[in-house]
């Protein structure tokens, strides 16, 4: 048995997984904690990182290595994503999680990442023969990817995450009509790939994977069902009139009302409206009649390549 951990540096979140790897390649998990990082604040549409979430970044990095140290872990895998590859000091920062830390980040493509996704969350929910259109909302990108449980049909990485989209439109608080429209405007100009792409592979359902997801989920489990629903759960079937009544208290509050939301933790409550208006914007341009949550996602895909891709 190996015990190895997987790191995902994201743009908002570091997380870390640790898990046990038995020899006919089933895992059981060992831990896992996730620590807030926001590794775009105020550089990210810049293509920097900032010294304050830099720093940040290293020591959510530093207490990793003591966990993995902790339960004494034989391998460790560290792959970064946006923030990290579009930053000018990116390999910087790649090279003083090496120096401070010992952990070698390998960082990886939009394309790449979007793969490893696909994985985490074909591992997590039931994909069958038809078509489905994964979506893992990150803060610095959002992978689109159009799949089945056989292959990927179409992929692709857009600058589209919640922290690169807070930065460039700045809303009030609670967000107004106007900026609403605005950001819907952009959106629709900035998927025309995605657009073609579903023209030409026809989906039959939504499948949201971990982070933002999550939230929305945990909001519609607090309101209309009990907080256990998910309790030892990778996929959960949301009720499409449950997410638009979530969505619509979700718009109209500010950022003090957020913070009393049961379901929603405290580091997503600036980039929850965000995200909720991507989501809504695509269920409704596709007229999507279904949506899961997978709760696998870019960490657990990386975990199923490890174990049983590479050599």
């Amino acid at each position: 048995m190996d015990r190895i951990a997987v790191i995902d540096l994201g743009t908002n979140t570091f997380n870390l997984l640790i898990v046990e790897v038995s020899s006919d390649k089933t895992y059981e998990l060992v831990f896992q904690t996730k620590i807030s990082v926001k590794l775009g604040e105020g550089g990210i549409n810049k293509g920097f990182i900032a010294p304050l979430p830099f720093n940040r970044g290293i020591d959510a990095l530093k207490v990793h290595k003591q966990t993995i140290e902790k339960y004494n872990v034989g391998k460790v895998y560290a792959i970064a994503t946006s923030a990290i590859r579009g930053a000018s000091n990116g390999a910087e920062f790649v090279a003083r999680a090496n120096e401070e830390c010992n952990i070698d980040v390998q960082v990886i493509s939009g394309d790449k990442e979007a793969e490893t996704i696909y994985y985490g969350v074909r591992d997590a929910v039931k994909m069958s023969d038809e078509t489905s259109l994964i979506i893992d909302i990150g803060g610095g990108s959002t992978e689109f990817i159009i799949a089945n449980k056989h292959q990927i049909f179409w992929k692709q990485s857009f600058l589209l995450g919640v922290a690169r989209l807070l930065e460039m439109f700045n809303p009030s608080d609670p967000i107004t009509d106007k900026e609403k429209q605005a950001l819907v405007a952009y959106l629709n100009q900035e998927l025309q790939p995605l657009f073609d792409a579903i023209k030409e592979f026809p989906i039959t359902e939504l499948i949201g994977s971990s982070g933002s997801f999550d939230s929305i989920a945990e909001m519609v489990a607090h309101r209309f069902y009990s907080p256990h629903i998910f309790d030892g759960k990778t996929e959960f079937s949301f009720n499409l009139d449950d997410c638009a009544a979530v969505h619509k208290t979700i718009v109209k509050s500010t950022l003090a009302e957020r913070l009393q939301m049961k379901g929603l933790v405290a580091m997503r409550v600036d980039m929850i409206v965000i995200s909720s208006i991507l989501v809504h914007f695509i269920l409704k341009s596709f007229s999507i009649p279904k949506m899961r949550l997978s709760t696998y996602s870019l960490k657990e895909g990386l975990l199923f390549e490890i174990i049983n891709l590479k050599k």
